[in-house]
């Protein structure tokens, strides 16, 4: 059974996502930081994107 949403956030700290918006964007890259609003930092390579928690749809870890 799946965790809490900020329990299933810490287990993939560090791990490469796939992160879907509301407006269609995706962004892919390592989960490096988020809050308890899910607010989320994503770095892929030297860019890092900060990510309004209030715009995610989905959140999927790589394999």
């Amino acid at each position: 059974m799946p965790g809490r949403p900020l329990d299933v956030l810490e287990e993939t700290l560090g791990e490469e996502v796939t992160v879907h918006l509301k407006g269609g964007e995706v962004y892919d890259g390592v989960l490096e930081g988020y809050d308890q609003h899910m607010n989320l930092v994503v770095a892929d390579g030297e860019n890092t994107t900060i990510i309004r928690g209030d715009n995610v749809v989905s959140i999927q870890p790589e394999p």
